[in-house]
Parts: structure tokens; C-alpha cells; sequence
């Protein structure tokens, strides 16, 4: 299993650090087991699990956040998890006003600040081996 994040690289930082939470929040709720065990130091402090998994930051063009994310509604690539933070999402205070939204949105209106990828080496290799790490 891979896992990576496709960031839009043109954002401001801030909007970056904010979807790359996001995306790791949900991914570690869907995926719980990417999460080690909470360890403690050699003084007896613990300090809470962090994830297991490496997990590439790579920084892409809105299109191509876009063109990636459209190919995975396809039935080539429906056995890769895709999380997807769209900027209808950012925009929104809470969950309900985001849910109205969204829903109303045609998915060729929605453009993404950033999409995390969760499946096959190969097929998550193959969508991402042009993309750098985000700078």
C-alpha cells in the first residue's frame, strides 16, 4: 500500500499546511492502522502515535490536481482510496453549509487544493511519478 498527497503548489503556505491536515486527518480515519503505537521516552514521557506510513507531499498545478483527480472516478482506478479537499470545502465554516454546497456543485466545477492517494504502488506510482515533492 502507498500512500501520497498532491498538493496545489501555487497556494499560499498557510492554505497548503490546511490541506495537508485535512487530508491527513481523514486519512487516518479511514485508514486507523497507518497510526503506530503511542511510545514512551526513556523518562517515562509518552508521546502519541504518529503515522507508520511515509507519506510524499508532492506539489502539482491546480489542472493537475484536477486531471488526476477526474481519472480516479474511473473504473481503472476505483480500488485507489482517494481523499479530496476542494476549495468549496476550504471556503466553508462548517460541515452542513459545505454538504449543501458541494452537493449542488457539478464535479467539473470542483477544483481541488489537494487530493490524498491510498492504493497499489504501481497504480499510485503511475498517477504521481511525474510530480516532485512540494517545495
Amino acid at each position: 500500500m502507498k500512500v501520497a498527497m498532491i498538493i496545489n503548489k501555487d497556494l499560499p503556505v498557510g492554505l497548503i499546511a490546511n490541506a495537508s491536515a485535512v487530508l491527513g486527518i481523514s486519512l487516518g480515519r479511514l485508514f486507523p492502522e497507518i497510526v503506530g503505537a503511542d511510545i514512551m521516552d526513556a523518562t517515562g514521557s509518552m508521546h502519541t502515535g504518529i503515522t507508520a506510513k511515509t507519506i510524499p507531499i508532492l506539489g502539482a498545478s491546480l489542472d493537475q490536481v484536477k486531471s488526476i483527480r477526474d481519472k480516479l472516478f474511473t473504473e481503472a482506478y476505483e480500488d485507489i482510496v482517494v481523499v479530496d479537499f476542494s476549495e468549496i470545502a476550504q471556503k466553508c465554516l462548517d460541515y452542513e453549509n459545505y454538504t449543501t454546497l458541494l452537493s449542488n456543485v457539478e464535479r467539473s466545477e470542483i477544483y481541488y487544493l489537494g487530493i490524498c492517494l491510498c492504493g497499489s504502488m504501481k497504480k499510485v506510482n503511475g498517477l504521481t511519478g511525474n510530480l516532485g515533492l512540494l517545495r
